[in-house]
C-alpha cells in the first residue's frame, strides 16, 4: 500500500511541474484541494483539467480508476462521458447541414420510416433543441418492462418507437430532455453517410479535432484499454455499476479530458474550417409562443459571474462528467469522474470561480413578511395536469420549503428558492400556484387535498391495463387494504390515490390517471416525467 501511495504522489508532482503556466501557485493548490478526498486508496475519482488559450493550466487525476485490482486513475484515462455525448451528435448533423447533404429544418419522417403522423411535424431543429416532443428512451422502456440493469440500444428503440401513436406535446411548444432525439439523430447520420455511426464520428469529427483518444461505444461488453471502471456510492460504501448501456447518439462516448480540451478551445480558436460549425452549435430557437429555451445543439447556454457559459454535464451508470467553456475569457473546465456522488457541475463552478477569482454571490433580496395564517394557508400538495408535475409544500421552523429547498418571501404571495440560481419564482393565487422558471413558460399548479380511498372506489380501479404502444400490461390488485399495480418483471408497486382517478406509484409508473365514460373506467393514461399519457386500455 505505501508503493501505491507514493505514486500517487509522484503522478501529482510530476504534473503539478507540467500544468503551471497561467495558474498561481495558490490557484493551483486551491483546485486540487476540492478533490483531495478522492485521492485514498479505497475510492473512485476522475480526472480534472482546465485550459485557458491554448495552454493547460492544471491536469491532475485522483482516486481509483479499479477498486478492484487497485488502479489508479490517470490523466490519459478514457472515462463514459454519457451526456456529454449529444454535442458530438449534433456537431455531426451540423456538419452535414453546412455540407448541404441535410437541412435543420428537414422533418422526422424524410429519414424514418414507418413513424405515426407526427414524423412529418418534428424537424432536426426541434430534436437538437429538445422540443420534439418525442417520449423519451429510459422512461418509455422503463414502463415496458426494462429493468435498470437490462441492455438497451438504439435497434430497441427504433423497434418501440414505431409503436408509438402520440407525442408528450406538440413539437416547438415545450423543452423536454429527451435522449430519443438524439439517438434518431445517429440514424440520420447513418442514412445520409452510408456509415456506421461510430465510424462517421471517428473518421469525421474526432480524427479531424485531435480527439485521438475518444470513440463512440455501441458494444457495452468490448474491452477497451485504459477505461476507468464506474461505481454508484451508497451508505454502504460503493457498488460496482452494472454496464448495460449499449447505444449511441445520445451517450457512450469514451474520452479523456486531454481531448475533451482539445475541443473545447474550438468555441474560441476553431480548427481551420470549423469556425462556421461551432458558431452554429451554440444557435438558441425561442419556442412557439416566443419564450426562451436556452438549449442549443447539444450544449447548454447561460451566464456564470456575468461571463457567458457553454456546457452540457452527463451522467451514466456511476459515471459523472461536465464540462464548461467560457468562450470570451477562452478558458474550458473539464471533468470526468467514475463514481455517482462526485457532483462535477457544482465543483466545475467551484473552479471557475478559483480561476476567475470570484466569490459565489448570494442574492440580495428584499424579503417581504407574511401573518402566520398566511404563510400556513400555502402548506400542501400541488398538482400541474399538463405536464404531470407535483410539488409539495411544507413549513419548518417558520420556513416555507418545496421539498428539500427553503423559499424566501418576496412579497406576501410570492417566494423564491434561497439556493436558486437562476431567478425561480413561485406565486400564488386562489388556490393556485404559478412557477416562473428562467426560461419557458410558466407552470400553473393547483392545490389539491389528498382524499381518502373507498373500498368501492378502489373497485373501480382492479383490473388488467394494456398498452399497444409498448406491448405490455400492468393488472391492478387491491389487497387488504392496499392498491398495487402488478407487473411480470417490476413485481407489485403500491399505488396511493392522490384524489380521484388520480394515483401516483414509484417509477417507472409515477403516475396513472384514470379516464372514464359513463362512470367506467375505460383506461389509464400513465406518465413517469418524460413519458406524459401513454395509453392503457382497461381489459373488460
Amino acid at each position: 500500500m505505501k508503493r501505491f501511495t507514493r505514486l500517487f504522489l509522484i503522478i501529482g508532482l510530476v504534473l503539478h511541474s507540467k500544468a503551471t503556466a497561467q495558474l498561481s501557485e495558490e490557484q493551483w493548490t486551491h483546485i486540487d484541494s476540492l478533490f483531495l478526498e478522492w485521492n485514498r486508496p479505497d475510492h473512485p475519482g476522475g480526472a480534472i483539467a482546465v485550459m485557458q488559450g491554448d495552454e493547460v493550466v492544471f491536469s491532475k487525476a485522483y482516486g481509483l480508476a479499479s477498486m478492484e485490482y487497485l488502479v489508479p486513475n490517470s490523466t490519459d484515462t478514457r472515462f463514459n462521458v454519457a451526456s456529454v455525448s449529444k454535442q458530438f451528435s449534433a456537431l455531426g448533423i451540423v456538419k452535414l447541414h453546412l455540407e448541404g447533404k441535410l437541412s435543420l429544418d428537414d422533418t422526422l419522417d424524410k429519414y424514418i420510416d414507418g413513424l405515426a403522423p407526427f414524423g412529418s411535424n418534428i424537424t432536426i431543429r426541434h430534436m437538437l433543441h429538445h422540443t420534439s416532443g418525442l417520449r423519451s428512451l429510459h422512461a418509455l422502456f422503463g414502463l415496458a418492462g426494462w429493468r435498470s440493469d437490462d441492455t438497451r440500444t438504439n435497434a430497441d428503440l427504433d423497434r418501440i418507437m414505431l409503436k408509438q401513436t402520440e407525442l408528450n406535446f406538440e413539437p416547438g411548444s415545450q423543452y423536454m430532455y429527451c435522449n430519443t432525439g438524439y439517438m434518431f439523430l445517429a440514424n440520420i447520420i447513418e442514412k445520409i453517410t452510408d456509415t456506421s455511426f461510430v465510424d462517421y464520428m471517428e473518421q469525421e469529427v474526432f480524427t479531424a479535432l485531435g480527439m485521438n483518444d475518444t470513440y463512440v461505444e455501441a458494444d457495452y461488453d468490448r474491452i477497451v484499454p485504459n477505461n476507468a471502471t464506474s461505481y454508484y456510492q451508497t451508505l454502504e460504501g460503493f457498488k460496482r455499476a452494472v454496464e448495460y448501456w449499449g447505444y449511441v447518439g445520445s451517450g457512450n462516448m469514451h474520452t479523456t479530458t486531454g481531448d475533451l480540451l482539445n475541443y473545447l478551445k474550438n468555441y474560441y480558436n476553431p480548427a481551420p474550417g470549423w469556425k462556421a460549425a461551432f458558431d452554429l452549435m451554440q444557435t438558441l430557437d425561442l419556442l412557439n409562443d416566443g419564450s426562451f429555451n436556452p438549449y442549443a445543439f447539444g450544449v447548454n447556454i447561460d451566464t456564470l459571474f456575468g461571463k457567458k457559459r457553454v456546457g452540457h454535464g452527463g451522467s451514466i451508470g456511476g459515471f459523472r462528467a461536465n464540462i464548461a467553456v467560457f468562450p470570451k475569457e477562452k478558458t474550458s473546465i473539464a471533468i470526468a469522474t467514475n463514481f455517482s456522488n462526485s457532483g462535477p457541475a457544482q465543483k466545475s463552478d467551484q473552479i471557475a470561480a478559483i480561476v476567475f477569482d470570484e466569490q459565489p454571490t448570494n442574492k440580495k433580496l428584499k424579503l417581504a413578511k407574511v401573518p402566520k395564517n398566511k404563510m400556513n394557508a400555502y402548506v400542501g400538495m400541488y398538482w400541474d395536469d399538463q405536464t404531470y408535475s407535483k410539488l409539495m409544500l411544507k413549513i419548518e421552523a417558520d420556513t416555507l420549503y418545496m421539498g428539500n429547498n427553503p423559499l424566501v418571501p418576496i412579497q406576501e404571495d410570492e417566494f423564491t428558492p434561497v439556493a436558486s440560481k437562476n431567478h425561480t419564482r413561485l406565486k400564488f393565487a386562489k388556490g393556485k400556484m404559478t412557477l416562473y422558471p428562467p426560461s419557458g413558460k410558466p407552470k400553473v399548479f393547483s392545490k389539491i387535498e389528498e382524499e381518502v380511498l373507498t373500498d368501492e372506489l378502489a373497485k373501480d380501479y382492479i383490473g388488467s391495463y394494456y398498452s399497444p404502444e409498448i406491448e405490455t400490461t400492468y393488472t391492478i390488485t387491491w389487497e387488504k387494504g392496499q392498491l398495487y399495480a402488478n407487473h411480470i418483471r417490476h413485481g407489485k408497486i403500491p399505488l396511493q390515490q392522490k384524489k380521484k382517478d388520480l394515483l401516483e406509484g414509484k417509477y417507472p409508473l409515477s403516475f396513472l390517471k384514470f379516464k372514464r365514460e359513463n362512470d367506467l373506467v375505460k383506461g389509464i393514461q400513465i406518465s413517469n416525467g418524460r413519458v406524459r399519457n401513454l395509453w392503457f386500455a382497461k381489459n373488460n
